[in-house]
């Protein structure tokens, strides 16, 4: 372990936006993995997801060299919010957009706080397999798919998913809603053994 690994994101970042390079190099290394799995899932080709893991890091350097970083939020949720943004353009260029508009979902629905209780997301994530439930994503619209990846695999607060996908904390919660609605429907169709 050296010096760097003991430093918490912010501390690093504000020795690489004093030109300590070396800051850096341990900044990337510990986000690197989860932020490219992240692009990853969303885009299914390596090349494109180098392409924007590389984008996603080129624009976060500028933001902190050039003194616009401001440290409100998890470190690695803004991270994230460039990285959305970036794969959301190019959904958009090369699919006329795959993502399912949450503003279709009924109102009444996704302004529900109840839907996101603690209980429903604890028992889902501790019956279900990380594995398993990480395949059945692939079956869900990406705003769905994206609100779990970074919920149970990130362990991001609502309020932090919604800073990092651009939307409100109502329509993260009802992003998650739906997706367990639509989990549970997998389940049963393939006969996993989970009891929500």
């Amino acid at each position: 372990m050296n010096k760097w690994d003991t430093m918490t994101d912010y501390e690093l970042v504000e020795l690489y936006e004093k030109g300590n390079d070396s800051a850096f190099d341990t900044i990337l290394s510990r986000h690197q993995a989860y932020v490219y799995s992240y692009i990853l899932f969303f885009v299914h080709q390596r090349d494109i997801a180098d392409d924007i893991f590389q984008e996603t890091f080129t624009r976060a350097i500028i933001a902190i060299r050039s003194h616009r970083y401001q440290t409100t939020g998890k470190f690695s949720a803004w991270l994230i919010r460039i990285a959305h943004n970036l794969v959301i353009d190019y959904l958009r260029e090369s699919k006329g957009s795959s993502i399912v508009p949450t503003e279709n979902f009924p109102e009444a629905l996704t302004n529900s706080v109840h839907h996101s209780e603690k209980a429903h997301e604890t028992h889902l994530v501790e019956e279900q397999d990380m594995q398993t439930l990480r395949h059945l994503l692939d079956f869900l619209p990406a705003p769905q798919a994206e609100v779990v990846l970074m919920r149970f695999y990130e362990d991001m607060s609502f309020k932090e998913i919604a800073e990092a996908t651009g939307v409100s904390i109502n329509t993260s919660l009802g992003r998650m809603r739906y997706a367990l609605i639509n989990l549970r429907k997998l389940i049963q169709q393939h006969n996993i053994s989970l009891a929500v």
